[in-house]
């Protein structure tokens, strides 16, 4: 005979915590060191900046590849805030689903903004 001590719970989203939490931290360092070689760069070049030195940095394909993996960094950045957000502070679930649908709509229109103006120059 097996006693039933009630429902088994589900707990949905219980396991994002850790890897969320140390994705952001990797993220946002990722972002901070990129910032810190983009200002270097602009400090150390001389006289005025204006297109053409500003293309010139990103002109290489190294930059343009570094410049992309920073963008996929942020959208990812972006899309846990903005999930945490939608998790703990929007209730009614249609509610929630829309603006995650939003999100998700709207960084992967400005991924592709950014890859079209990345390649662009």
């Amino acid at each position: 005979m097996s006693i039933n001590y009630g429902s088994r719970r589900l707990v949905v989203g219980a396991h994002y915590g850790l890897r969320d939490w140390l994705a952001q931290r990797v993220t946002g360092v990722i972002m901070a060191l990129f910032t810190v070689l983009v200002m270097a760069q602009v400090l150390l070049t001389s006289g005025p900046i204006g297109y053409e030195q500003w293309s010139g940095i990103f002109a290489s394909q190294w930059m343009k590849t570094l410049t992309f993996a920073v963008i996929v960094s942020m959208l990812y950045h972006a899309w846990v805030g903005m999930r945490e957000i939608a998790m703990d502070y929007i209730q009614p679930v249609y509610t929630r689903l829309a603006f995650q649908v939003f999100a998700i709509v709207w960084l992967v229109g400005c991924a592709g903004w950014a890859i079209q103006v990345l390649w662009r120059l």
